[in-house]
């Protein structure tokens, strides 16, 4: 059974940093890629950046760019996304998945229960 946990949400005041973990279990974790995506109150989840299996692509939506980071260490089977100069408008529920490279959610097969981020202005 697949499982992935994701820790390291909070309460920050804006142009302030948090860093995202994920831990996956369950199946071969370097296989797959890992993607993070994010739902404000009230809005449809979005894309925020997805990392190979491999680590060695990435891809970032436009409003993360340059200021998040997602990186993976697959002998620990966890995915990161560090958060930098954030803004009230990342605030939202975070969840990690894994499946298929790409933007898109319905090519991840498995998700993670979430973590609140919360952002002050």
């Amino acid at each position: 059974q697949v499982q992935l946990v994701e820790s390291g949400g909070g309460l920050v005041q804006a142009g302030g940093s948090l860093r995202l973990s994920c831990a996956a279990s369950g199946r071969a974790f370097s296989r797959y890629a890992m993607g993070w995506f994010r739902q404000a109150p009230g809005k449809e989840r979005q894309f925020v950046a997805v990392i190979s299996g491999s680590g060695i692509s990435t891809i970032y939506a436009d409003s993360v760019k340059g200021r998040f980071t997602i990186s993976r260490d697959n002998a620990k089977n966890t995915v990161y996304l560090q958060m930098n100069s954030l803004k009230p408008e990342d605030t939202g529920v975070y969840y990690c998945a894994s499946g298929r490279y790409g933007l898109g959610s319905s090519g991840y097969d498995y998700w993670g229960q979430g973590t609140q981020v919360t952002i002050s202005s």
